[in-house]
């Protein structure tokens, strides 16, 4: 029998005149102002707990894979100490793990759920609470260019590249807030998502917001500990209908968490994956 847990996830719902979703992102003091021209609904469905049978979800078909590979860091309050070694650290299993070629990160978040504490730097941010995708596939090609020395961006794009998140838990394990991610395979990659420009001052970047769709197939592991981690597919070069593209993924509010559960901690990095 399958462990199924009923809640509700939020979807995005595109502007009813047709025009082009924007979010406008800015920081004032201490939090993150949005305005937008889009609405989210709540949908419920149900999650189901693959815990014992993760090996079933892999990154090319479910768009997802999770991992027993414990780090040696420990400590997520340095933000030097995670760009020169996390980085180092998980950009070889990366390598190891997709048999990529090349692993380049260009941001993480850390994700402390903190009621009262209104969204703020990326030190403070709370679980997302609504289906989404972190890149387009403009967004992702733009992203080899801003992060990669010209001389070598127009080569790397001629092979197949990836955009994929390292999700783990900080210090305790994920009980309030876990990532659910959306099984590819119940999605449909032309109808269920639709992109979103996100405005900041001084750029611009592109997310894609994920319609509802009934037939979608939600996962996530309850638990998840330190030890773990989770290979979320944002983007695929290779767009030959073998593969998954990428992962709808959010944070829910599961009903089996128990009263008392630590709060929410996690990091998540982004990298660019590139293959000879």
């Amino acid at each position: 029998m399958a462990d199924l847990v009923t809640t509700t996830i939020n979807y995005g719902v595109p502007p009813l005149d047709g025009t082009r979703a924007w979010q406008s992102i800015h920081a004032c003091s201490d939090i993150r102002v949005r305005d937008k021209n889009w609405d989210l609904r709540g949908e419920e469905l149900q999650i189901e707990n693959i815990r014992g049978k993760e090996q079933s979800f892999t990154l090319d078909i479910a768009g997802f894979q999770f991992y027993v590979r414990p780090t040696k860091f420990k400590t997520f309050d340095d933000e030097e100490k995670i760009k020169n070694d996390y980085y180092v650290e998980q950009g070889e299993l990366i390598k190891e793990l997709t048999g990529a070629s090349k692993v380049v990160f260009f941001d993480h978040t850390i994700r402390r759920n903190r009621p009262g504490v209104l969204d703020a730097s990326p030190h403070k941010r709370r679980p997302v609470q609504q289906a989404h995708v972190d890149q387009t596939t403009a967004a992702s090609v733009a992203r080899v260019h801003q992060h990669l020395p010209p001389a070598e961006a127009p080569e790397l794009l001629k092979h197949r590249f990836q955009v994929i998140n390292l999700w783990r838990p900080i210090d305790v394990p994920v009980l309030e807030w876990p990532l659910a991610l959306c099984d590819y395979r119940s999605v449909d990659p032309k109808t269920d998502v639709f992109p979103v420009a996100l405005v900041y001052p001084d750029r611009e970047g592109e997310t894609f917001s994920v319609k509802h769709n009934p037939n979608h197939q939600w996962k996530y592991v309850r638990g998840m500990i330190p030890d773990e981690l989770v290979l979320i597919k944002c983007f695929d070069s290779k767009q030959d209908g073998n593969v998954a593209i990428f992962t709808p993924h959010t944070a829910f509010k599961d009903p089996t968490t128990p009263e008392g559960a630590p709060l929410r901690q996690s990091i998540e990095l982004r990298a660019l994956v590139f293959y000879d």
